[in-house]
């Protein structure tokens, strides 16, 4: 069996990949585990679980309440309800474990379990390791442990999450909205009662697109992986900016008045001067992945913000600001974390805090967002290579530095291994689109030859 986890939890295509008996089995390692480890110690164990709208969400939901239950940990169902907004439950009401069932941007027929650890953090590695060890050893025979009588867990639908959790965002704001007319695009999953009223609680007049889920329609045309609808509604309606969510609200784009794309570094930028500006910004740095833009590093430098660049992932970033504090990071694809107001990356927090500085400051998104210029941009996959060789080939060296010598001071060239599949991904950022290209191209041939 291939390693379950990856770096966002465990996803598949749901009732193939990723089955009741996987979701009750790994449900019930997760509380062996956790006992184990001594998170239950002295008090009885409570879990919240939430999920996405997808229909298979409903019997996955369904076998992790029965799994947890099984171990004799008393669940709080929260129902739809974004990732963000499980993870800070999980916190606010001293669970001791979370559960998401989303598989985020995916198409409807995947789905995903994401654990959460006490206090709404991402559950250690080592720990995923060993519930996936643990599951396996019981999945070919092992009996497990079981609680009998008053011994099993109890499990309650909890309601006021929703409440509670927009109660919590509202609090976070360092202004209101009022006077914005604000397009939300919910991408029809699980901020589409969320985000509608948190922003209509903060004062701005609302337009929501994408929030009528029905099981079916999660991330189907609209959202943050497909702008077009959100461009179109914020030219109909007149409106100041548009924000735009995935399937689980963990990620967040945005478009202008004019209809233009606001992405995730342009995003960064704009909040972290905000955050500077009221003494939010610890140490004057912001964390973001080597994939940004080198506009956003070129923009930071002049502004005098310190850039931390980690390893592609969400995960690595919040490792980053972990260990050093930082308030704010995030990645060129709309997930951005606020460390101090959340856990995990917040769509809705972060499309929130990106209306009030639109607010705040009386300038217009395309204003703000343009403190940065968005270098051109160009990604080659090259397939069938020996990705592991990518950092020890000389002929290969060579060519980079030829690449980067011709680019200067205004282009970046990165060379990475994919980390699924056979290939390689070229990336030149250059001042001039056909420059880039060209550059590009020159390189995939490079990677072809050294690595084929």
């Amino acid at each position: 069996m291939g390693r379950l986890f990856g770096t966002d939890g465990v996803r598949g295509v749901a009732n193939a990949d990723l089955t009741a008996e996987l979701a009750l089995g790994l449900s019930v390692a997760a509380a062996h585990v956790l006992a184990e480890a001594g998170t239950f110690e002295g008090h009885r164990p409570k879990a919240v679980v939430g999920r996405d709208p997808r229909a298979s969400g409903e019997f996955l939901e369904a076998a992790v309440v029965a799994g947890l239950a099984s171990a004799g940990v008393d669940v709080l169902r929260v129902g739809v309800l974004p990732t963000p907004a499980v993870a800070y439950l999980t916190g606010a009401l001293g669970a001791d474990l979370g559960v998401m069932l989303s598989a985020s941007h995916n198409a409807m027929p995947d789905n995903g379990i994401k654990f959460f650890a006490r206090g709404g953090h991402k559950l250690a590695d080592e720990l995923e390791d060993k519930i996936e060890r643990v599951y396996e050893e019981h999945r070919t025979g092992a009996p497990w442990d079981r609680p009998t009588g008053a011994g099993v867990g109890r499990v309650t639908s909890y309601d006021q999450g929703l409440d509670q959790y927009v109660a919590h965002l509202i609090g976070v704001l360092p202004n209101r909205l009022d006077g914005l007319k604000v397009v939300l695009d919910e991408a029809h999953g699980a901020a589409a009662r969320v985000s509608p009223e948190a922003f209509s609680r903060a004062g701005a007049e609302i337009v929501t697109i994408g929030a009528e889920p029905d099981g079916l329609n999660i991330n189907d045309g609209c959202g943050s992986t497909h702008l077009g609808k959100l461009q179109a509604a914020v030219l109909e309606h007149g409106a100041d900016l548009g924000i735009a969510h995935d399937g689980d609200a963990d990620r967040c784009l945005a478009v202008d008045h004019t209809g233009a794309e606001v992405d995730g570094d342009q995003i960064l930028a704009v909040l972290a001067l905000a955050m500077r500006e009221r003494s939010a910004l610890r140490s004057d740095t912001v964390v973001a992945t080597v994939m940004s833009n080198l506009g956003f590093k070129l923009a930071m430098e002049r502004e005098g913000v310190s850039l931390v660049q980690t390893a592609v992932g969400d995960r690595y970033v919040l490792e980053e600001m972990k260990e050093h504090g930082y308030a704010l990071g995030g990645e060129q694809s709309g997930h951005v974390i606020v460390l101090d107001h959340a856990t995990t990356g917040d769509g809705t927090l972060t499309g929130l805090l990106l209306a009030a500085r639109v607010a705040q400051t009386g300038r217009t998104l395309q204003d703000l967002a343009s403190i940065m210029e968005r270098l051109p941009q160009v990604l080659i996959n090259v397939p069938d290579v020996d990705k592991s060789r990518v950092k020890t080939s000389a002929e290969l060296s060579a060519a980079v530095a030829d690449a980067e010598r011709e680019l200067g001071s205004t282009g970046r060239v990165l060379l990475r291994p994919s980390g699924t599949e056979p290939l390689v991904r070229v990336m030149v950022e250059a001042a001039d689109i056909d420059h880039a290209r060209s550059v590009a191209g020159r390189l995939a041939d490079a990677v072809k030859s050294a690595l084929g």
